[in-house]
């Protein structure tokens, strides 16, 4: 039995994990194909309400969502954005004038309280209210005024995979329809992510590399930041491993100080302007005799300590952030197996965070 017979894989700790991870390019093809005329018409009717500015609200790996459709929105249209703050609003009791202003909330499940008690108050507000969640029967979905649906289907292991890049497929469809575009970068984007997953095996080599370590920093910027930051919180609530997300311009105001040759460096590098602005960054790192993890192109892959060549030849970079987490996620995967844990159950974690 080879190591990538999906039998073996049953029989291995993180087995729901890793059935979900594999599921991703079947639920990315589902949204183009099944999702997209839906994500548009929602687009379509916001965008005639004119919004003049975006507060994003979520939490956990939907945040890193939502920081995404910030750089998307900030880049491709030129609208001010922000993430909102809920305890402003559950806990203090603030309530902001926000007519004319469009609130998207991201949650998987839709069922935490904070955040259908801030949209709620936000609808009251006057702004124009968006959930999108893999729920569409959930309480945030009925307090909201528009609602997109991921289509991911129901996820099982803690630690969430799928519903996090079709967070970002949706979310990309929608400021694609705001904006009036076709959307047609993201058609690559399954095949591409099948390639991505069928690389099990060199994953599972890399993170025998990485099973002792003590600490990590994920470093990024751009469309890549948002991946930073998801790699970083998958690798701490599966492995445990303490994982310190920077923006790559953040990481040389300071915390580039704990950087040696122990502790491992991993950057995100996006094919583009994001990958550009991080290479002074990869400089100084390499200068200080980093332990250098590359996922990115295969140029930059190749001058660092270890790494993971991404498909990204013809893939606008505004989509590559679908790509990017794949292996990072995997990588996380296999790291707490090599550590003697299962990624399926990580402790002192509930599948629906109620924060209030």
């Amino acid at each position: 039995m080879s190591a990538t017979d999906p039998a073996d894989d049953r029989e291995r700790p993180g087995h729901i994990m890793s059935a979900e991870m594999a599921e991703q390019p079947v639920v990315l093809r589902r949204i183009l194909e099944r999702g997209a005329p839906a994500i548009r018409r929602t687009a379509e009717r916001v965008a005639a309400r004119n919004p003049r500015f975006v507060l994003l609200t979520a939490r956990g790996t939907s945040d890193n969502a939502a920081l995404y459709a910030k750089y998307l929105l900030e880049i491709t249209m030129g609208l001010p954005c922000g993430l909102s703050s809920m305890s402003t609003t559950t806990a203090y009791g603030a309530r902001p004038d926000l007519r004319d202003v469009l609130v998207i909330t991201v949650s998987q499940s839709g069922g935490s309280p904070d955040l259908v008690a801030s949209t709620r108050a936000a609808r009251e507000a006057g702004a124009v209210t968006l959930a999108v969640t893999n729920n569409p029967d959930s309480p945030l979905a009925a307090v909201s005024e528009f609602h997109i649906d991921i289509l991911a289907g129901p996820e099982r292991a803690l630690p969430a995979t799928k519903t996090y890049t079709a967070s970002l497929l949706a979310l990309y469809l929608f400021v694609e329809g705001l904006r009036g575009g076709d959307g047609a970068a993201a058609a690559v984007l399954p095949e591409r992510a099948e390639a991505v997953l069928a690389r099990k095996d060199e994953v599972r080599a890399l993170a025998s590399r990485y099973r002792f370590a003590e600490r990590m920093v994920i470093t990024s910027r751009g469309y890549g930041y948002p991946t930073a930051k998801e790699a970083a919180l998958k690798l701490m609530e599966t492995s445990y491993i303490p994982a310190l997300s920077y923006s790559g311009a953040d990481l040389l105001h300071g915390p580039l100080a704990m950087v040696d040759n122990i502790s491992p460096v991993i950057a995100v590098v996006t094919d583009g302007r994001g990958g550009e602005a991080l290479q002074p960054v990869l400089d100084r790192l390499r200068g200080r005799g980093a332990d250098l993890f590359v996922v990115g192109p295969k140029a930059q892959v190749e001058a660092a300590s270890a790494g993971f060549v991404l498909p990204t030849a013809g893939v606008a970079e505004e989509v590559q952030p679908v790509l990017e987490i794949l292996p990072l996620q995997m990588l996380a995967h296999e790291v707490t197996i090599a550590r003697g844990q299962d990624p399926d159950a990580p402790r002192a974690l509930a599948k629906v965070t109620e924060t209030r």
